[in-house]
């Protein structure tokens, strides 16, 4: 038996698109609209079409670290869970834990559905402006101290640094 509140899901690391991924949920790096943007959130909205949008209109959007479910439309993975990441705005008006709320929170709308396998993007790193190395940091400690039922949390990057960053902080052993 997986004791989740000692050991917590299984994590690792691709280079891809994560609207291909073939996982229960995927993570959808939102605005607070929820009614699509740019980057991983545009992505999102596209693979998965119209119906998309139009059950995002009924959730009111989203605040910043938290996070709020859909279906998966289109896309290989049965639920999207989207969640507003922090604007970086220097590391001192709370990004850290508002970051940290946001995989906490994606953890906890995937426990609500009975997800197993949840693909996260590197949230808040694109236009957004939070530092790569710094958001990688945070994306760790906060699935390595979740308390959650998943058993697999793959972090999905758009390049190959920001790969190697996760890989890094994966194979190191818990801070």
């Amino acid at each position: 038996m997986n004791d989740t509140s000692h050991t917590g899901p299984a994590l690792d690391v691709t280079t891809g698109d994560i609207t291909t991924e073939q996982v229960d949920a995927i993570v959808n790096a939102a605005n607070s609209s929820l009614l699509g943007g740019g980057g991983v959130d545009g992505a999102i909205h596209r693979a998965a079409g119209p119906g998309l949008l139009d059950e995002c209109r009924l959730l009111g959007g989203c605040d910043t670290g938290e996070a709020k479910t859909t279906k998966g439309h289109r896309l290989p993975a049965t639920w999207i869970i989207h969640t507003v990441g922090p604007y970086w705005r220097g590391g001192d008006h709370g990004e850290a834990e508002l970051l940290a709320s946001c995989y906490s929170s994606s953890l906890a709308r995937a426990d609500e559905v009975g997800a197993r396998s949840v693909a996260f993007p590197a949230i808040s790193t694109g236009v957004y402006g939070y530092p790569s190395d710094l958001a990688a940091a945070v994306a760790v400690d906060a699935v390595r101290s979740a308390a959650t039922s998943v058993e697999l949390v793959r972090f999905v990057c758009f390049d190959d640094e920001t790969r190697r960053l996760y890989e890094q902080l994966l194979t190191s052993p818990k801070r």
